[in-house]
């Protein structure tokens, strides 16, 4: 397949997108929640993936009821994940080789996530690709977060870039739906949540790594170039 548009700039998600992060924080969180002597269904957490910081605690906290210390299990997530991140969170297949591609081509990057700029940091700078990206915008650089566009807007804004001519990449259901209110090509490369029917819909392509988006780049080159 081609893309609908010449690609300018490309935006990328963070969690389970570039790095391997959501399995960790599931991993934490059912360990936690049992600590606890409650259980965390995987049909709650796949609820929580991609949004805010706060819309995501709303669904957890009403999962456990008002009579759940959810002070006690955040700060018991938040230790664990500090420690894997200590110990280093790899990189998903492809991120190297994909960045490596789009500054062969000169195509800018940017991050567009709903984690705080110290998560972005703390996450993605033992890894070294952290400086690559043109832009950042992290919980905070907007009003709105993700299902809605507000992110992958402002990364836009911050690239120069049109968003029609944006390839979004993203792993999450409403990661999916904030880009494509953005008006971006919308790429989804699943990690804890499978694609649907609307996911389909919504994006441009499917693919199982980001080295599938090579592809998918170099395609759209030669079926009618870059600009």
């Amino acid at each position: 397949m081609v893309f609908p548009r010449p690609v300018e700039a490309v935006v990328f998600d963070m969690d389970g997108l570039l790095v391997d992060t959501e399995a960790v924080v599931r991993a934490a969180m059912i360990a936690c929640a049992r600590g606890q002597g409650a259980d965390l269904p995987d049909r709650v957490i796949h609820r929580m993936i991609g949004l805010p910081r706060g819309a995501s605690d709303a669904v957890a906290r009403e999962h456990f009821g008002p009579a759940f210390d959810y002070a006690a299990f955040d700060a018991a997530v938040e230790a664990r994940v500090l420690d894997a991140c200590d110990a280093g969170i790899a990189l998903k297949a492809g991120v190297v080789e994909l960045l490596d591609h789009l500054e062969a081509r000169g195509l800018p990057a940017a991050i567009a996530t709903s984690s705080s700029h110290t998560a972005v940091k703390r996450t993605l700078g033992p890894s070294g690709v952290l400086g690559r990206f043109r832009a950042v915008v992290a919980a905070g650089d907007y009003e709105r977060g993700k299902p809605a566009p507000d992110p992958f807007l402002a990364a836009a804004r911050r690239l120069a870039a049109d968003p029609a001519r944006c390839l979004a990449l993203e792993d999450s259901h409403n990661g999916v739906r904030a880009a494509h209110a953005a008006g971006m090509m919308t790429v989804m490369a699943p990690d804890l949540l499978a694609p649907t029917a609307e996911m389909r819909d919504l994006c441009v392509a499917i693919v199982e790594t980001l080295h599938e988006v090579i592809a998918l780049i170099d395609a759209r080159s030669e079926g009618g170039g870059l600009s």
